[in-house]
């Protein structure tokens, strides 16, 4: 079994440890490292290359907003899961503008925080259900800067759904390439950085069910 690699960033070192154990408990979740700044994890990202990072955004040095641009600019294969005790916060709202794919308030459930770092490992889209709404209202919107063609609208809708590049290929009888060069047409077209904005943006225009 492949083990999704994960670092934890978080200025608490109570709280990284307690992650630690948690996620020491899923047989195919592995903690590779700890970071307590964003500095501190851009380090161990190169160094270590972890499949998923989680992401404190409170943080000294470099916070994790900043982080996270820096480290999806850096490392577009490496994910982040923001994991934040702010639900209202500006913060939240950019650090999903900075490439995260995703985030989750600390107050959630573990099996819900690991559930999103592997939906992330895999590509998906996965936001905490009692933010969701609140960032679709406030996440900026993307000048379309060309149209979407039918089948780009329709791969867009999909990914909203939190469905992978090979999930879409199969509902749509097509090879995974070409959803990967659909997706990244369309979030050029967006004028967009990653997944989950591109699903924010589906859920804030009505192009898939917010409840789907």
């Amino acid at each position: 079994m492949t083990k999704v690699r994960v670092l934890l960033v978080d200025d608490h070192t109570v709280v990284r440890k307690g992650l630690r154990l948690a996620f020491g408990l899923e047989p195919d979740l592995e903690v590779v490292g700890e970071a307590g700044n964003g500095r501190e994890a851009l380090d161990l990202v190169e160094s270590l290359r972890p499949d998923v990072v989680v992401m404190d955004l409170l943080m000294p040095v470099m916070d994790g907003v900043e982080a996270t641009r820096e480290l999806r600019s850096r490392f577009p294969d490496v994910e982040v899961v923001a994991l934040t005790s702010v639900l209202e916060d500006r913060m939240v709202v950019d650090v999903i503008e900075a490439g995260a794919a995703g985030y989750m308030l600390k107050e959630s459930r573990p099996d819900e925080l690991f559930e999103a770092v592997r939906a992330a490992a895999r590509g998906e889209v996965r936001l905490d259900p009692r933010a969701q709404a609140r960032l679709v209202r406030e996440v900026r919107g993307p000048k379309l800067r060309e149209p979407l063609t039918e089948r780009e609208s329709e791969v867009l809708s999909l990914v909203a759904k939190g469905m992978t590049n090979k999930a879409i290929a199969q509902r749509l009888d097509v090879a995974e390439a070409t959803v990967k060069s659909h997706v990244s047409s369309l979030l050029a077209k967006l004028g967009l950085r990653s997944r989950t904005q591109a699903a924010l943006f589906a859920l804030r225009e009505g192009l898939v069910d917010r409840d789907a």
